[in-house]
């Protein structure tokens, strides 16, 4: 079989790919009492220690079922046949086990034909005595897109600070491990196994158990001796209705002499029917030893979005429209007379603006207009409104679905990263962000209008970092700041600028480790060397105190927004408030597991009695 991408330890050989124990859902008991049983107590290896249990076996239905027969890989395209070949309930353990690896195969066949963007947020850890946890020294970020048509591959996304994602990963993590393909390899964990076949593997039966609203069929796999090296060894989670793999816990083996492979927990979301595709992977290592006295400690999030961007540069506006025949059509806009050279500028800006948005969100990097657009809105709006601001034209926000903490302007358009909206504490902190990009808009701090000629968005994804560039020199930087606080001061979150103030010192603290994270890719950092952006609000906000539990000066990374892998729509996640136990609970811009409330296609999520974000009743 085709082994996963491999990334190398410094001396010794590591391959790349991950993940830590996970907390499991509480276990369900089965629908039905068993009326066969099918032993699978098949020993795996020492790292897997099933508990023997009855497998599962579920009450065939009234009517006789059909014999199974031997069937092709139904296509992306042949949805239907694929439901309808699943339609008959497995009534074994076998046919459970033969459904799964059947399942499978298809899934492999619809990932050929898709192409999401997969972003890797890595944090390198070391222990800390006070906080009695672990804290970030380093981190690495990595953005591509997943092309799974020959194996496992991507395209990188690069930057013209970097001379290329790849190398500057390589080039910061020299002292500690060589990585050559460490974006290959966290692309590889969406994939149980690229050749997952029956006669590899033992299955162990060990309960049912929900994942959210599914209910699934929990099995230990383990590979058989001489099945050949990277190959899964886990656990997975298969939903018993179409009998799709939804989540696989675990690492690969066997490894080769003196190399190893990583644990990693991934995650597949039900995005339409009958296809559940991958969307999260969390990779943990805390105890790997590759040098005499010296262990690999890191956490690392990977995300994938982007399935359906396609049928977007389709333009899903062109169905709509309707003929009118055979009466003339006429436009329906007020505006009767050539514009003035005033007006003629502005909607030449905007012209460079509109081309410069599209072509990011057909890239899959812009999230289409949505709820957290309009709450972004109603903030800037507050400021607006008490600073009697009349803009034409109109001040638009937007989100980038990326991770890194940045924000910056696009004519008259606001735009935030998913980090930014995620880790920022309050809605007042979330002010001081839209409100210094406000400025630069106030400040007639313009667009560069090149875009506005739309042959220059003609450039494949990944030079997109290198295309455009919306990072403002020092002076407009300076500017803003101060026009920021003048707006501020007459906004309705004038005296709400203590917790904005301890996100800055948070920032400040925190930006020698987590160099990655504030790094923009499109616009400007929250760090100008060693000044800080809004700096004055710091000197009237509390200390920064790691060790206070009422004192929350920013977030986990993936608390506030919640994006949908397949139409990139982003909605703000309601949850009950939650008591923290200890300061080490706070993880101020960390990276935590995955646990998504697993649904079915079509299903709404169930809304919490009280929908709160994660704050101290001090704050």
């Amino acid at each position: 079989m085709k082994q996963p991408n491999m990334f190398f330890l410094h001396r010794a050989h590591l391959f790349a790919l991950c993940l830590t124990t996970a907390t499991l859902f509480a276990q369900a008991p089965p629908a039905e009492t068993p009326s066969a049983q099918t032993t699978a107590a098949q020993t795996p290896p020492a790292a897997t220690q099933p508990t023997a249990q009855t497998p599962p076996v579920q009450t065939p239905p009234a009517q006789t079922p059909t014999a199974p027969t031997t069937q092709q890989i139904p296509q992306l395209s042949t949805r239907d046949a694929a439901a309808q070949q699943a339609a008959t309930a497995a009534a074994s353990f076998d046919q459970v086990i033969d459904r799964a690896v059947e399942r499978e195969h298809f899934f492999t066949a619809q990932m050929k034909n898709l192409h999401p963007l997969v972003e890797t947020y890595l944090q390198n850890l070391k222990d800390d005595k006070d906080l009695a946890t672990t804290v970030p020294i380093s981190d690495l970020y990595f953005l591509g897109r997943l092309d799974m048509t020959n194996g496992a591959d991507d395209r990188t996304f690069t930057s013209p600070t970097t001379g290329g994602l790849g190398k500057r990963m390589l080039s910061k993590l020299s002292n500690v491990y060589t990585m050559k393909f460490l974006p290959l390899g966290f692309a590889q964990m969406v994939v149980l196994d690229d050749d997952f076949q029956r006669k590899f593997y033992d299955f162990t039966f060990v309960r049912r158990e929900f994942l959210g609203e599914i209910r699934c069929i929990v099995l230990d796999v383990a590979p058989k001796k001489d099945a050949g090296k990277g190959r899964f060894l886990g656990r997975i989670w298969v939903e018993d209705q179409d009998y799709n793999i939804v989540r696989f816990n675990g690492t690969y083996y066997p490894h080769p002499r003196s190399s190893y492979y990583l644990h990693f927990d991934s995650w597949r979301l039900n995005m339409r029917p009958g296809m559940w595709l991958p969307a999260f992977v969390y990779s943990e290592e805390s105890d790997l030893k590759y040098r005499i006295g010296q262990t690999i400690h890191y956490k690392a999030q990977t995300r994938l979005w982007g399935y359906n961007l396609k049928d977007f540069r389709r333009s899903s506006e062109f169905t709509d429209i309707t003929v009118d025949a055979p009466n003339p059509v006429q436009d329906q806009s007020q505006k009767s007379q050539d514009a003035t050279p005033i007006e003629a500028q502005r909607a030449w800006e905007r012209q460079a603006e509109i081309n410069i948005i599209d072509r990011l969100q057909q890239i899959g990097l812009l999230a289409p207009e949505g709820e957290i657009d309009k709450v972004l809105q109603t903030v800037v709006n507050n400021v607006m409104i008490t600073n009697n601001l009349d803009i034409q034209p109109e001040v638009h926000c937007r989100v980038l679905l990326t991770t890194p903490l940045e924000s910056f302007t696009i004519g008259h358009t606001i735009v935030m990263s998913r980090g930014m909206v995620d880790v920022l504490p309050d809605e007042a902190s979330l002010a001081m962000v839209l409100t210094h990009e406000l400025a630069h808009i106030v400040l007639g701090h313009k667009l560069d209008t090149k875009m506005a000629f739309n042959d220059r968005m003609f450039f494949p994804d990944e030079r997109t970092f290198e295309r455009m560039d919306f990072g403002r020199v020092k002076s407009e930087e300076e500017a803003a700041d101060k026009k920021a606080l003048e707006l501020i001061n007459n906004s309705p979150y004038k005296d709400k600028m203590a917790t904005p103030g301890l996100f800055l010192k948070a920032v400040q603290a925190r930006a020698p480790q987590l160099k990655s994270l504030i790094r923009p890719h499109l616009g400007d950092s929250l760090l100008n060397g060693d000044a800080i952006r809004m700096s004055p609000l710091m000197t009237a906000s509390p200390n920064f105190d790691p060790k206070k539990t009422d004192q929350i000066a920013a977030l986990p990374l993936g608390g506030r927004v919640r994006v949908d892998p397949w139409s990139d729509r982003l909605e703000l996640i309601k949850t009950k408030p939650v008591a923290l136990n200890s300061p080490a609970e706070k993880m101020p811009f960390e990276v935590t597991p995955f646990f998504p409330f697993l649904l079915r296609f079509g299903t709404a999520a169930p809304v919490p009695e009280k929908a709160a974000p994660v704050t101290p009743s001090g704050q």
